[in-house]
């Protein structure tokens, strides 16, 4: 018998076997086509007698399924993954004849060039052939045996050690009490991660296991496929309902919708209306993958202008690939008009990672820190066993830290002081720390009020509706039931910052001003903070022209300082804690400096109209005329601040010798005299041969600017006269639009309160009616 290995360029073998008969040889090119099924297949064949048993030329089994399980076994004895290469069939009745089994890492990797592909990878996989020749070819005997014909026992790498050589991939097992375990743990809500945990103490350990949590979640998902069955059937038929009953009602579905197995998405005209007006943050929420629900839906959700987590939609995922993430995000992104939100924040995972990557290029996304949290009780549990302390120093260090300088050195002190630099997951998040550790994210918005408490729009939307319990079937009317209370709990909010008025706690005119934008909630929190300046201290450190840089910070906690850049000019000012641009809302620090430099109303750009009362408001007409009233009031604070500014500084120099302070009260007395004759002018003084003078006109002495008396030319003076009485006429034309622009905008607001007041009123006879 001659025996050749088998070639390395993928070529089909060709095996001199003797055969009595013509064959066609068959090659199996499947990359990674290993023995075993990672979620199933036939149980591990095991050998009667010698368990230590070699593979050798002449050996026979009774069936070629027999032949390739003890190959499988004996490859897991020895450490090294098996998969069928080729077949040979043959050409009288087209059976089997030959098999040829090879150590997974034979051959070399042929690159397959995909049509209309660029020729980039986006995500390369690792390389795992290395020409590896060890090979077992089995033929069938005219008994019906299966006999040994060739075997290569050699590996050209270094083999696996018995306690991995369960994350090889022919040898990664579910066996069929896993699989009811499973099954029974799954339907308690407990996720992959608890069940992995679970199994591993019930099997003394993972490599008694037989299967990673990879293999874990493909069983559940397989499971939960078989659970849905035709029950996304009834999804489609309800969703296909709403839309007929209105087009404005979104949905999609990932390939044919015959397929009842694939990826669902939808969004109601509500949830789209909302996405105008609160979609510069979104949530996409696949907590169902933890152990809260079974139910494999993920809402993507976002906060309104009461802090109440409002929808932008919902899908039902099955397949979880990443093409299927990528599917969904343009989908919901087409949906929602095309308009990226600014931020994102999503579960820690990779796939959502890269997917987000592509659909959302120029969106901030972060990783929910929460989430990271709950996973590292798992993950550092033995940590947290043996040290007590560790779980609160790593909180603080990542939820207290101000500063990236402040956070690595932290971080660095913590995991040396706990020997942990080796600990696989805390590399694994520290790689990503820029993405959920929050003195990364300060400078983007988030629509959070606070980095180290949680938001209560993360994960809560369906809280209350959807369980581990939940199936398909229910969740349609939960689904109705939690936009129901939620609906209603937004139009009591409303009710309640319309018809209620706060209590003023200090005199200030910027906290009357802030009760008449804001809501009543985010009203709340601006006044917190704007109270808690009266126990902060600021002081100018430094002076540049355009800025002015404070030191601001509490009283008795001097150590504890933050650094406040003031533009007076602009009314900008930029707080080293970023609490504007994470949340939306001025921080203390800001308004403990508008405090001290008299700054007694808020600049319009600091009032985020999402975070008012009139978010909602959709009368363009409305806008202009607001952005005409903004910019009226904008510019009248500017001046106004812009005089206190330079007259302070002219009080500070006039106060330092008694020869100045006369100086400096005679020219206040000479400017205030100009500023009456200014006033008295309109605004205006006539110059007449270089020298001012009072324009003398009224109003009743109109008839003389036509023409002198008798019908005489005008004089030089009064021309000017004319000149300066036509000025006062325009000014006093645009003085009456701007009031009449200002009505305008009353009337507007007026009929939006009144639209709103009607609405709880339908709303709670509603209510009435169903109690």
């Amino acid at each position: 018998m001659e025996f050749e290995p088998l070639n390395m360029e993928n070529e089909v073998i060709e095996f001199d076997m003797g055969l009595g008969e013509e064959a066609v040889d068959i090659e199996h090119p499947i990359d990674d086509d290993e023995m075993g099924e990672s979620s199933g297949g036939g149980e591990l064949y095991i050998p009667e007698g010698d368990t230590n048993l070699e593979p050798y030329e002449g050996m026979e089994f009774e069936s070629e399924e027999a032949a390739k399980a003890f190959y499988n076994s004996y490859a897991r004895r020895v450490g090294f993954s098996t998969r069928v290469s080729m077949s040979r069939r043959s050409r009288r009745d087209g059976a089997i004849i030959q098999r040829s089994f090879v150590c997974a890492k034979e051959g070399f990797r042929v690159e397959k060039d995909k049509p209309g592909s660029d020729g980039k990878v986006k995500r390369p996989r690792a390389v795992t052939r290395v020409g590896c020749k060890a090979i077992l070819v089995v033929k069938i005997q005219d008994s019906g045996k299966w006999v040994v014909s060739g075997f290569v026992k050699e590996h050209n790498h270094e083999l696996v050690p018995p306690e991995k050589v369960h994350c090889l991939r022919s040898h990664r097992h579910v066996s069929g009490s896993a699989k009811s375990l499973i099954d029974t743990l799954q339907g308690a809500g407990i996720g992959p991660s608890g069940i992995m945990s679970v199994l591993v103490k019930e099997y003394g350990g993972i490599s008694n296991v037989g299967f990673t949590e990879r293999d874990c979640r493909n069983y559940m998902r397989s499971s939960r496929q078989r659970t849905l069955g035709g029950d996304t059937q009834l999804l489609l038929d309800y969703l296909k309902q709403m839309h007929a009953e209105n087009h404005a009602f979104f949905y999609a579905v990932q390939g044919d919708e015959d397929q009842c197995m694939s990826n669902i998405f939808w969004a109601d005209p509500k949830a789209r209306m909302n996405y105008t007006y609160f979609g510069d943050t979104v949530t996409f929420d696949t907590t169902y993958r933890s152990n809260r629900y079974r139910l494999p839906f993920a809402p993507f959700t976002g906060v309104n202008h009461h802090g109440q987590p409002t929808l932008f939609g919902c899908a039902l995922l099955i397949n979880e690939s990443e093409a299927s993430f990528i599917w969904l995000f343009n989908t919901w992104l087409t949906a929602m008009s095309g308009r990226s939100p600014v931020s994102i924040t999503t579960d820690h995972d990779r796939v959502i990672r890269s997917a987000i990557m592509q659909v959302f290029p120029d969106t901030r996304h972060r990783f929910c820190k929460w989430h990271i949290f709950k996973e590292g009780q798992e993950k550092l549990s033995h940590v947290f066993s043996e040290h007590p302390n560790f779980e609160a120093e790593f909180h603080k260090c990542v939820n207290l830290t101000e500063l990236v300088e402040e956070f690595e050195s932290c971080w660095l002190s913590l995991i040396d002081r706990y020997d942990l630099r080796d600990h696989e997951w805390l590399q694994t998040i520290y790689t990503a720390r820029r993405q959920w550790v929050p003195v990364y994210l300060r400078d983007t918005f988030f629509a959070e009020m606070s980095i180290t408490q949680r938001s209560d729009s993360m994960n809560s939307y369906f809280d209350g509706y959807v369980n581990a319990s939940t199936t398909l079937q229910l969740f349609v009317k939960q689904y109705e039931k939690a936009l129901e209370s939620r609906h209603e709990k937004e139009v009591k909010a409303d009710y309640d910052t319309m018809n209620t008025t706060p209590v003023l706690k200090t005199p200030s005119p910027m906290e009357k001003q802030a009760a008449d934008l804001y809501t009543r909630k985010l009203f709340m929190k601006f006044q917190e903070e704007l109270v808690e300046t009266l126990t902060f201290i600021a002081a100018k450190v430094d002076d540049d022209g355009a800025f002015t840089t404070y030191r601001v910070a509490k009283f008795g906690e001097d150590h504890k300082a933050y650094f406040v850049r003031f533009n007076v000019l602009e009314m900008r000012a930029i707080c080293s804690c970023q609490m504007f641009e994470f949340s939306g809302l001025l921080c203390r620090h800001v308004l403990t400096v508008f405090r001290v430099t008299n700054v007694l109303t808020l600049p319009s750009h600091y009032v985020l109209k999402r975070w008012t009362r009139n978010a909602k408001s959709g009368v363009l007409l409305e806008e202009r005329a607001s952005d005409l009233l903004n910019n009226y009031r904008e510019s009248h604070t500017v001046r106004y601040n812009n005089l206190r500014h330079e007259a302070l500084k002219y009080v500070d120099e006039g106060a330092k010798t008694i020869d100045i302070y006369n100086v400096a009260m005679g020219a206040l007395q000479e400017a205030s005299q100009k500023i009456a004759l200014a006033k008295k002018n309109g605004g205006r003084i006539t110059m007449v041969n270089g020298s001012r003078r009072e324009d003398s006109a009224t109003d009743g002495s109109q008839a003389n600017y036509t023409s002198g008396f008798h019908g005489q030319p005008l004089s030089t003076d009064d021309k000017d006269k004319k000149i300066q009485e036509l000025s006062r006429e325009l000014d006093r034309a645009n003085r009456k639009s701007e009031v009449y622009r200002a009505n305008l905008l009353t009337v507007l607001k007026d009929i939006e309160e009144q639209k709103l007041q009607l609405s709880v009123k339908v709303q709670n006879i509603k209510l009435g009616m169903k109690e």
